[in-house]
C-alpha cells in the first residue's frame, strides 16, 4: 500500500499533516495567495486555484458538528478498533475535518453532544503511526 500512496504523490501531499500529528501537533494547509486555510490537503487551493500552499498550526479547539459511534460493521481493517467514534469537527476559520473521538470518563461517548466544544488531544506515537488521524476529546 505504501508504494501506491507514494506513486500517486499522496505522501508528499499529506506528509506534513502526518508528521505534525506524530509530534502531537495539529496543522492545516494554508493558501498564501488568498490567505485561507484548507483541509484536507490538496495540490491546488479550492478557493483561488493557486498552488502556493503551506501548512500552519491549527486551532486546537473546535465544535463537534456530528459524530457516530461504530460498534459493529466496521470497514475492513478497523475490526479490532471496535467500538470507536468519529466526528466532524469545525475549527475556527471554517476548516472542518473528520477526527477520532476519545472515549469519555465512562469509557463511552455518551457525554458528547453536537454543537459542543471539543479539543485536540494527540494520540501516542504508536497509534499515530498506525492510524495518522487527528484525535479530539472533551474539554477538561
Amino acid at each position: 500500500m505504501t508504494g501506491t500512496i507514494e506513486a500517486t504523490g499522496m505522501h508528499a501531499l499529506t506528509g506534513p499533516f502526518h508528521e505534525a500529528l506524530r509530534r502531537g501537533e495539529l496543522v492545516v494547509q494554508h493558501c498564501k495567495a488568498c490567505d485561507r486555510n484548507i483541509m484536507y490537503p490538496r495540490h491546488l487551493c479550492p478557493f483561488c486555484y493557486a498552488d502556493d500552499l503551506d501548512f500552519v498550526a491549527a486551532p486546537t479547539t473546535g465544535v463537534l458538528h456530528s459524530f457516530a459511534v461504530h460498534r459493529v460493521g466496521s470497514p475492513t481493517g478497523f475490526e479490532d478498533d471496535l467500538p470507536y467514534a468519529v466526528g466532524v469537527v469545525q475549527l475556527p476559520g471554517d476548516v472542518q475535518l473528520l477526527a477520532r473521538l476519545w472515549p469519555d470518563a465512562d469509557g463511552g461517548w455518551d457525554a458528547y453532544t453536537c454543537d459542543a466544544e471539543i479539543v485536540f488531544r494527540p494520540a501516542d506515537a504508536a497509534e499515530t503511526e498506525r492510524r495518522p488521524v487527528a484525535w479530539f476529546g472533551l474539554p477538561d
